[in-house]
């Protein structure tokens, strides 16, 4: 951002949109808003994105486990893409996989090559304590984890046993599935992971205001993508408004 031609004025507008649009933005409507070509609205989302990014702490509660894949309906696809396609659900789609700590209501959602087990327990292991009440599906590749692990069967119609369930995870993939179908129509397995930054970003900041969770996204920005640029906000007090200045300063301190 501290090297782009954009101004800091159509960034902070930007950031604001996205942050407000709980299903996201797309880069047409953000060139519109802005008067720009959607070439830079394009760039200015991506980057955007990887504001969100951020490493949280493993989860410690109770922790819901599940995975989606996102790529278009077998129907829809060319004769000759579809006749590649082995095996029924997720097959020829990108696939996500995430985790829902029930007690702080945090995400944290990763993009995988693969469902088998060493993928799905390697990824769940490395974002929940040794302490955790873990819940899934009965899929296969969670049997055996070495977690106190809950299965419910969705198999034989079972969705809730108890306190057993994936309801929140699943509540995150319609959102992320809202935006894919509604908003964005598309998104490149290139690209998938930042995706699912903003939408991982978004979820586990709605505690916050819109003032709050802008300030977060350029705190993302100084510390992951710009070491060399500073972005302070705050509530300025106007009489009869309300307000928040952005100040951007390089690492000479210069505004």
């Amino acid at each position: 951002m501290h090297s782009s031609n954009i101004s800091y004025q159509k960034w902070v507008i930007a950031i604001y949109l996205v942050t407000t649009n709980l299903k996201g933005i797309s880069s047409m409507k953000l060139r519109r808003d802005l008067n720009i070509t959607q070439k830079t609205a394009w760039h200015m989302l991506h980057r955007i994105r990887e504001f969100y990014y951020s490493t949280n702490e493993p989860f410690a509660s109770e922790v819901e486990a599940d995975e989606s894949g996102f790529g278009g309906k077998r129907k829809n696809m060319h004769a000759s893409r579809r006749k590649h396609l082995k095996g029924r659900g997720m097959a020829g789609k990108a696939i996500v996989v995430g985790v829902k700590d029930r007690e702080t209501n945090k995400v944290k959602a990763e993009v995988v090559n693969s469902q088998n087990k060493e993928t799905l327990q390697a990824f769940v292991l490395d974002n929940t304590t040794e302490g955790a009440q873990l819940y899934t599906d009965e899929a296969a590749a969670y049997r055996g984890i070495s977690r106190d692990h809950i299965a419910v069967k969705h198999s034989v119609g079972k969705y809730v046993e108890g306190q057993a369930h994936t309801n929140g995870m699943e509540s995150f993939w319609a959102m992320m599935k809202r935006g894919y179908h509604g908003v964005y129509h598309h998104m490149s397995p290139k690209h998938l992971h930042r995706y699912v930054c903003e939408f991982e970003g978004r979820h586990n900041d709605p505690p916050a205001d819109t003032i709050d969770q802008m300030t977060h996204m350029g705190a993302g920005d100084a510390q992951q993508t710009s070491p060399l640029l500073r972005i302070d906000c705050w509530r300025a007090s106007i009489p009869g408004e309300a307000c928040v200045v952005f100040i951007c300063r390089n690492k000479r301190g210069h505004l």
